[in-house]
């Protein structure tokens, strides 16, 4: 009976170690945290001059609903480009932009991965 309890206890400690958290900072399984841009660096993007007007060049980033958007620009005759680029932030509503081959600009709608057409521009180059 002795060495019953003994060998209970013994077991109660090896478990009791096993939740105790270990906090090693230079572990590789800690991550670093996800940089997001700030204000600032958005508004240091690239910036060009068409036609006399300043435009801000944003670089093409694929989102969640990028697929969805460029079968809706697909049935409004817009094809070509790189495809449906995030122009927002990810999250619960999203903005996609499509730069067509025709020189219209398709834009929509994502809001929970549910997507409408905005509208469609002419491009001026």
């Amino acid at each position: 009976m002795k060495r019953l309890s003994l060998l209970l206890l013994a077991a109660g400690l090896l478990s009791a170690c096993s939740y105790i958290p270990f906090l090693n900072k230079d572990s590789k399984v800690a991550q670093a945290p996800v940089k997001r841009k700030t204000a600032q660096e958005h508004e240091s993007a690239k910036r060009i001059v068409v036609d006399g007007v300043e435009v801000q060049k944003v670089e093409f980033r694929p989102g969640i609903s990028s697929a969805t958007v460029e079968k809706l620009a697909k049935a409004e005759q817009c094809r070509g480009g790189q495809g449906a680029g995030l122009v927002t932030e990810a999250g619960p509503v999203e903005v996609y932009r499509m730069a067509c081959d025709n020189g219209k600009v398709f834009l929509a709608r994502c809001e929970l991965r549910q997507c409408k057409p905005m509208y469609s521009t002419v491009a001026s180059r």
